[in-house]
């Protein structure tokens, strides 16, 4: 940055819940890059708030919603004409923040409503660069009047009106620190796959539950180059097939339940 640079027209929106650890980092990648920091906290009791404080963020409380209603509060609350979304979790390369000046300082932002990028995962100590983890491209810079959220409770996706640029430079994501904080999601994640597969009236298959993670795996590993991860990328295509082999495995659990209720 220059010392003739302006600062671009934009709001960073994020949410948090107890993330001390991480927050800092993520507010600290756009400092000097946005106008205005919002952030909605759900029931912090750690020193998330203080932080977001301390960045003289707009700081919301709002009891969790599910992660698109969340960030919709969030979008809500901005009130410059651009917005640029963040998980806690995630930061902006140096790399990203030039491109987004560059961006800002010339004539395409008046051709464009939104701008994605590359996000780029951290995991046992290695940047993940192939597989089904990379290039993993997000849009989450967006003209606010033209931008809305989209997904469900699990899975947020924004959803833009116009045209969309790409972006140089990584988003880095924080998103698993350690082997745990990934088999603790496997879970939840399926329970939603399983409550929307029942609401679209979908039934389990065995053919569905053995050849989808033998798949996602050989998709993974072999098909888009995990194994040039290393031991790593091998773990994230064995966790990915074996979390897919839940998700459909439940549905199977979901029947046995229906039957026996039945029966009764």
């Amino acid at each position: 940055m220059t010392e003739t640079f302006q600062i671009p027209s934009i709001s960073l929106a994020v949410t948090a819940c107890n993330e001390e650890s991480r927050l800092r980092k993520c507010l600290a990648s756009a400092r000097g890059l946005v106008r205005e920091i919002v952030v909605v906290d759900s029931g912090s009791t750690d020193g998330t708030v203080a932080i977001a404080e301390a960045e003289d963020a707009h700081v919301i409380h709002q009891e969790w919603l599910g992660h698109s209603a969340q960030k919709q509060v969030a979008l809500d609350n901005c009130t410059q004409p651009w917005v640029l979304i963040l998980d806690s979790d995630e930061e902006l390369s140096e790399e990203l923040r030039q491109s987004i000046a560059a961006f800002f300082a010339s004539g395409d932002v008046d051709w464009f409503n939104g701008c994605r990028f590359n996000r780029k995962v951290c995991f046992l100590g290695r940047w993940i660069m192939h597989g089904d983890w990379y290039p993993d491209t997000k849009l989450r810079l967006v003209r606010r009047d033209k931008a809305r959220m989209g997904g469900n409770a699990t899975h947020d996706t924004v959803l833009v009106e116009g045209g969309v640029k790409h972006l140089r430079g990584d988003l880095l994501h924080d998103s698993y620190p350690t082997i745990q904080s990934y088999l603790d999601k496997i879970g939840p994640f399926a329970d939603e796959f399983t409550q929307r597969q029942s609401a679209e009236g979908k039934h389990w298959s065995l053919a569905a539950n053995l050849l989808r993670p033998l798949w996602r795996f050989m998709r993974a590993y072999f098909l888009r180059l995990g194994f040039l991860d290393g031991f790593p990328g091998f773990w994230i295509a064995y966790a990915t097939a074996f979390s897919v082999f839940v998700r459909y495995s439940r549905g199977y659990e979901e029947e046995v339940a229906k039957n026996m209720k039945a029966e009764v």
